[in-house]
């Protein structure tokens, strides 16, 4: 680039000369994940400008959207750092990746509480078990989940929360919370045979009918079968399934 600003390169000389190198100044560029000193060329009369802090800008938000990701797939602070710094020579620390990835809390919150502006006919309600930091010690919380499928059978995440146990409560409070978002037009609901979140579903849905979800159906009814038989019965349970009509 200042061969091309000057029209000539290092010591040519030439008569299209336009200027002359002035040699380097450094600058320390202050990102998300550290600081970086770099040597920057300059030219006596001072016109030369450079394109690679723009530049960087891409650049790092591409990493910082890489490292995000990794955050996001379960990988650990540590191990994000060691692949970095293979892959780009430089070490990041884990507090750095740490602050990187708290932006994530905003953009979830504004998810979590978004309104649901369109109808969903069809609801899917689960919850799984997760392993959760919780005042200094490891403790195993209920993450319940709702799905809705809209008209044009478009699946859509509605809501993820963390809950200390599936009970009737919990769950009225997160179906609850759902419909205060705008949750409407639900005819049918899909879940599991826990008997709190069917509660909370007559108190808070009365107006949609309640289907047990098939794929639970299959692993509670191989619980009560020997190991023989796990391939067997599920095949004649989607046998059954598959029927048409109760004939």
């Amino acid at each position: 680039e200042m061969d091309a600003a000057l029209g000539a390169a290092k010591s040519e000389r030439t008569e299209g000369r336009l200027g002359y190198r002035s040699g380097y100044y450094g600058r320390t560029l202050i990102t998300r994940v550290g600081k970086l000193e770099l040597r920057v060329p300059q030219d006596r009369q001072g016109q030369f400008s450079t394109q690679v802090f723009e530049r960087y800008q891409r650049s790092e938000k591409a990493l910082v959207s890489a490292l995000a990701e990794m955050y996001i797939q379960g990988v650990s602070t540590r191990k994000v750092k060691q692949i970095t710094e293979e892959l780009c020579g430089h070490s990041f620390s884990a507090s750095s990746i740490s602050a990187i990835v708290k932006r994530l809390d905003d953009q979830l919150a504004q998810f979590a509480s978004r309104t649901l502006e369109e109808a969903y006919p069809y609801l899917i309600l689960d919850a799984r078990y997760e392993k959760v930091r919780d005042c200094g010690a490891i403790r195993s919380r209920a993450v319940m989940i709702a799905i809705g499928i809209d008209w044009e059978g478009r699946r859509q995440v509605l809501a993820v929360e963390l809950a200390n146990r599936e009970s009737a409560s919990s769950w009225k409070d997160f179906i609850l919370g759902l419909k205060q978002r705008g949750l409407k037009g639900v005819e049918m609901a899909v879940s599991d045979d826990h008997a709190g979140l069917k509660k909370a579903l007559r108190e808070a849905l009365p107006e949609a009918v309640w289907q047990r979800c098939y794929v639970h159906f299959l692993r509670n009814a191989l619980d009560h079968l020997p190991r023989k038989a796990d391939d067997d019965c599920p095949r004649a349970l989607r046998w059954i399934y598959e029927r048409q009509d109760l004939a």
